[in-house]
């Protein structure tokens, strides 16, 4: 029997915080499986682990297809597609953030689904319940029998114990329990449902197509299935879409908003829009910022493919030193590849990214990059550069230094891990061997994201936590574990 290939999740890029998951619904569409898997095919950059779409069809009733892999290679074949009939329909792509990593298994692929005394439901979720371990204690105590390894089945098995008759309210009484960040589309045999948690930390997005309605964790999603974005779901709010129409409830009580900062500077796709911004313009300006701030004598600006490539056009407009594609990667290697030998991955980096000599040949280089997190991957781009004949390289980051570990749904190494809480910026320089290393200030960030004033120290805008280790909702699993927080100035 010949041995099914184990595919890996980037082994030469783990010098990159992991993009969470992304989720997408609707309804009132023909055929509304091929449009989510449109849509996840859009947010595949928000999850390459694996894929899952849920639909439902009057005569089929609720269907479900899971599969590990890319969208393009699961779902896009007609006869896994014709399985999934219906107008309604919801899908999820997944990169784990909770339960387990490296070793997932189907039964932790989303969306998942129960069948309740009212009817079936199928949720799928972005982000990460900071009580999950606490909840899923006391459910077991109390007799829920876990299927999955995922924080989101505690949502199913504490609607299971409402006592509200539908399966909305039981949603709710389920989210007023959990902590953390989600956004949540959920589906009945008649309902779209979207969630936001009550400071939204993820995203989630309203779009109108035909007679129906979608919604998606970015702007992007709608775009290649023709939707007219509408708005986003507010922090906090709960929308039930139906034939009849939209209906908005705001079941939380009401907190101050905090969305993830680092969805403007890597998560999202630069053709995406935030809170009425353009995330590829919010980049530039983050660019020009870094000019601004931290300004070096050199003849090139080069982005690190492919995230550091807006704020290395802000960064050149900004300073006048010409822009120049320096690195070019490999569009065909992807992000997984196949039991690589020592051999292949000891190439590291040279698989996805090659020097462009001709044009870095006897120029000084300033390398514009989107963040630094261990450190090994700017290393090995560093020693490219200078191999292929550049006289310095220096390095611009476009976020502050990340210092802490995010619990709200994106993979970060443990503190002891991240380069820069045990480091300082000098020290840092000298162990990436540059001639000069500097970070947007996180002031910087704020006003490229449309602040003037920068950070609000006492209510700050955003979530910014793994740069300042100010976490706004209490990572109590993580603390329970001996996590140490910030100890107040």
């Amino acid at each position: 029997m010949t041995e099914t290939p184990r595919f890996l999740s980037d082994p030469f890029d783990d010098d990159k915080l992991k993009e969470e998951c992304g989720i997408f619904g609707i309804t009132g569409v023909a055929e509304a499986a091929n449009f989510v898997a449109l849509g996840l095919h859009a947010l595949q950059h928000r999850g390459q682990e694996a894929g899952g779409i849920v639909s439902y069809d009057p005569e089929a009733g609720f269907q479900s297809a899971r599969r590990f892999g890319y969208v393009r290679d699961n779902f896009t074949k007609a006869s896994l597609m014709e399985t999934l009939p219906g107008a309604l329909s919801i899908g999820h792509v997944r990169y784990s953030t909770s339960g387990s990593k490296g070793n997932t298994a189907i039964r932790d692929v989303q969306p998942l689904f129960a069948e309740f005394a009212m009817g079936g439901c199928a949720i799928a979720h972005n982000g990460n319940l900071t009580n999950a371990e606490q909840l899923k204690a006391e459910l077991i105590e109390r007799g829920s029998i876990f299927q999955s390894s995922s924080d989101t089945e505690c949502i199913i098995h504490l609607m299971a114990r409402s006592i509200q008759s539908n399966i909305p309210e039981r949603i709710k009484d389920a989210l007023r329990r959990v902590e953390g960040a989600f956004s949540l589309v959920a589906m009945t045999r008649s309902k779209l449902i979207g969630v936001r948690d009550p400071r939204g930390v993820r995203p989630l997005m309203l779009a109108k197509i035909g007679d129906g309605y979608a919604l998606a964790s970015e702007t992007c999603a709608f775009d290649i299935i023709g939707a007219e974005f509408m708005r986003e779901i507010e922090p906090g709010e709960m929308v039930i879409i139906t034939p009849d129409g939209i209906e908005s409830f705001y079941p939380f009580e009401k907190t101050q908003s905090r969305f993830c900062i680092f969805e403007h500077v890597y998560f999202s796709r630069p053709d995406s829009v935030i809170s009425g911004r353009s995330v590829y313009e919010t980049r530039r300006q983050i660019g020009m910022e870094l000019a601004r701030e931290a300004p070096v004598d050199a003849d090139l600006v080069c982005p690190v493919p492919d995230s550091g490539t807006p704020a290395a056009i802000g960064f050149s407009q900004e300073s006048g030193i010409p822009y120049a594609m320096g690195i070019i990667r490999n569009s065909y290697m992807g992000r997984t590849f196949i039991e690589p030998t020592e051999h292949i991955r000891n190439m590291g980096v040279r698989l996805k990214l090659n020097v462009n000599r001709a044009i870095i040949k006897d120029k000084r280089v300033i390398l514009v990059d989107d963040s630094v997190v261990r450190g090994t991957t700017s290393r090995k781009i560093k020693e490219m550069i200078l191999d292929a004949g550049a006289k310095e390289v220096h390095f611009r980051i476009a976020s502050p230094p990340t210092m802490w570990p995010c619990f709200y749904g994106v993979d970060t190494p443990a503190r002891e891990q991240l380069l820069a809480s045990t480091m300082s910026e000098e020290e840092m320089r000298v162990h990436l061997g540059v001639a000069s290393l500097k970070f947007v200030s996180l002031d910087g960030l704020y006003r490229a994201c449309g602040e003037d004033n920068g950070r609000n120290v006492l209510d700050p805008q955003y979530c910014d936590a793994c740069f300042s280790g100010e976490y706004p909702v209490r990572p109590s699993d993580m603390i329970e574990r001996g996590f140490q927080m910030r100890k107040s100035a």
